[in-house]
């Protein structure tokens, strides 16, 4: 399994709009200036977002994009399942019941269904909530290893 950039910025997006969450709508431009990351490919990821009702969007000068429910209701599962589709390890696993010809003789296939079975709960049992929480926790950690490592 390997998450995309679309994937992986559309859990970022959800960070930041956890992060700053104060009621009011926080423009794509802050985001993207908070991520380093294109505004332009921001609007496509942030649109898959609004239309899964994922996020609410309001339009005008104050306008801009906030959680449409609390941070610990989003799985880290649930966001990339959106952005990416399957999160299978193996193709075969993508589509919900096995494809290939060879399933019913292949050796290794409990091995990958167990895998993808691991990987889903695990991702399923990470909240938006716990990921801004884990920052928090280590704000002051990092504040001095960006000194040290400039990350």
């Amino acid at each position: 399994m390997k998450v995309s950039t679309k994937g992986r910025y559309a859990l970022r997006i959800m960070i930041d709009l956890a992060q700053h969450n104060d009621g009011e709508a926080i423009s794509l431009k802050d985001i993207a200036r908070r991520q380093e990351v294109s505004a332009k490919y921001l609007e496509l990821i942030i649109a898959i977002l609004n239309k899964a009702g994922f996020v609410h969007s309001t339009r005008g000068k104050a306008g801009g994009y906030r959680l449409a429910r609390p941070a610990s209701s989003y799985t880290v599962g649930a966001i990339l399942k959106l952005t990416e589709g399957s999160l299978a390890p193996v193709a075969c696993l993508g589509t919900g019941e096995s494809t290939c010809a060879r399933a019913c003789r292949c050796e290794a296939l409990p091995m990958w269904e167990n895998l993808d079975r691991i990987i889903d709960d695990y991702l399923e049992s990470v909240t938006l909530q716990d990921l801004v929480d884990q920052t928090v926790a280590r704000a002051p950690a990092a504040e001095h290893e960006k000194d040290v490592s400039g990350c």
